[in-house]
């Protein structure tokens, strides 16, 4: 008998049937992969699960026995656990104190800060996450504050873990690590459920996939069963370009950024690069190597980057967002959720919110040159919503990622930089949002992008920057290339031991 079983489960949101009588078994000490594309109703099925919502309609059978969560406490206790893809955390607490919040341990009846600490750093140490246990959590990047996520739901000593896109936000040595780590809970006996647009971690560590398309159950395969391509048609339902045709730069393309001497404290140290017209600059480097805050200066997010900076021939010093932004810079920003959107607006809103002195008039914002915008950017990247004032909050991950685009590309700026462009999406917006880039630079602009994702950068950048504890260690062209190649360069390992 399967562990898990899920029988008819349904779910509505004001507008949208998330889900439609998904019926799933998953097997005990099994790792099983639940895929689609962003809407698909994957992280509602998981947030189910984990008792974050509850199902209108069908049952959850565990051993056997059916339950019913009304709290995400209730899930705990019955031994189900989970790692979100966005990150809930309160930011103004420390690791420890955050990942003690759901079982504060006591001495007499006070709170017993010192097993606190020791318990977190324990936790910590057991998928060695390099994290201070004593550090804000607010000010930790996206990939260590996933990391503090996982190592607390490892934690909770689940039957059952569900992972919703662990990885979107690790480097591949940190993504490596963690499928380590979900192997080992198998053959300790842990049950897992990988949520993920990965597809090769999918076929690396799943024993069954399921696929849902628009809420509904399309099939559940073992994984010998499917192979890529297959996968792609089953999540779909349409024919997806999984090529990668090069981005052409004409040799006589002008310089439209130089950057000379870029330094930031401890942080970056002596930076100089330049990004032509019609060029995508790739950014490779392993987490705290200086990649975001390299695009961070160039937006003028850090008053204390220093550098001498050339824009379209002409010196300027990004001061502010603000100031970039008039001179045609825009950042599409990692974290989607706390930089890149205004959720509590509605999707039209945001699209526009960059560029509303563009969209009025004497003071007064021209509300039809506004739907009319945010209806075409909306349609071009295919977000999935009811309609353009859809609240943003309530969108899929992925299509909050797509908004963020639609939001920058409306703007139309010389100078585009991106950081983790695919962080969360599935296989086929990840097709879409490539051939975006590629269509952006073939219309001359010029794009910086930073990605954890080396074949995402192989597939996309004309040059490659790796970027090491800061420093410029290297550049490659993107015909010479190759995985092996910027991995040894990202980790600072000699080539004969790479050989």
């Amino acid at each position: 008998m399967p562990l898990l079983q899920c029988q008819g489960i349904s779910k509505s949101f004001p507008g949208v049937r998330a889900l439609n009588y998904v019926s799933i078994d998953v097997e005990a000490s099994t790792c099983h992969g639940l895929i689609g594309e962003n809407g698909a109703g994957k992280s509602t099925l998981g947030k189910i699960l984990s008792g974050l919502y509850q199902p209108d309609e069908g049952e959850i059978f565990l051993d056997g026995k059916p339950v019913h969560f009304k709290s995400p406490s209730d899930a705990s206790t019955a031994g189900i656990g989970i790692v979100h893809q966005e990150l809930l955390f309160c930011e103004n607490l420390s690791v420890w104190e955050n990942m003690n919040l759901h079982q504060p341990p006591a001495k007499g009846p006070f709170y017993d800060s010192k097993e606190a600490r020791n318990r977190a750093t324990a936790w910590l140490k057991t998928i060695e996450a390099d994290v201070d246990p004593d550090q804000n959590v607010g000010s930790l990047s996206v990939a260590k504050q996933q990391l503090v996520q996982i190592a607390g739901a490892m934690a909770l000593g689940a039957k059952i873990l569900i992972f919703d896109e662990p990885t979107s936000s690790l480097s591949q040595t940190e993504a490596d690590l963690l499928m380590h780590l979900i192997h080992e809970l198998n053959v300790s006996g842990v049950t897992c459920l990988y949520v993920s647009h990965r597809l090769e971690e999918v076929f690396r560590i799943c024993d069954r996939v399921t696929v849902l398309r628009d809420g509904k159950l399309v099939a559940t395969k073992g994984i010998g069963e499917v192979d890529r391509q297959s996968l792609v048609s089953l999540m779909v339902g349409r024919d997806v370009d999984l090529s990668s045709p090069p981005v052409n730069v004409p040799a006589d393309s002008k310089t439209v950024l130089k950057v000379e001497g870029l330094s930031i404290g401890t942080k970056l140290h002596n930076i100089s690069f330049e990004v032509r017209k019609g060029e995508i600059l790739g950014i490779a480097g392993l987490v705290g190597a200086g990649r975001t805050e390299t695009l961070e200066a160039l937006f003028g997010l850090d008053p204390h980057a220093r550098a001498k900076f050339v824009l379209k021939g002409r010196p300027f010093t990004p001061s502010s967002p603000a100031q970039a932004l008039r001179l045609g810079v825009g950042l599409i920003p990692e974290d989607r959720k706390r930089h890149g959107l205004v959720l509590m607006l509605s999707a039209r809103q945001n699209i526009s919110l960059p560029i509303l002195d563009r969209l009025s008039k004497v003071g007064f914002l021209e509300q039809r040159k506004e739907r009319e915008l945010a209806t075409q950017y909306f349609e071009r990247l295919r977000v999935k919503a009811p309609h353009i004032d859809s609240g943003t909050a309530g969108l899929s991950g992925g299509n909050q990622q797509k908004l963020v685009l639609a939001k920058w590309v409306a703007a139309q700026c010389d100078v585009l930089l991106v950081d983790e462009p695919t962080r969360g999406v599935d296989v086929g917006a990840k097709a879409e949002i490539h051939a975006l880039l590629r269509e952006l630079a073939a219309q001359g602009k010029a794009i910086v992008m930073v990605s954890s994702e080396l074949p995402e950068l192989l597939a996309l950048s004309t040059r490659i920057l790796v970027l090491r504890e800061g420093k410029l260690v290297g550049e490659i062209t993107g015909k010479d290339a190759n995985e092996k190649e910027v991995m040894r360069m990202m980790a600072g390992v000699v080539a004969e031991m790479m050989g």
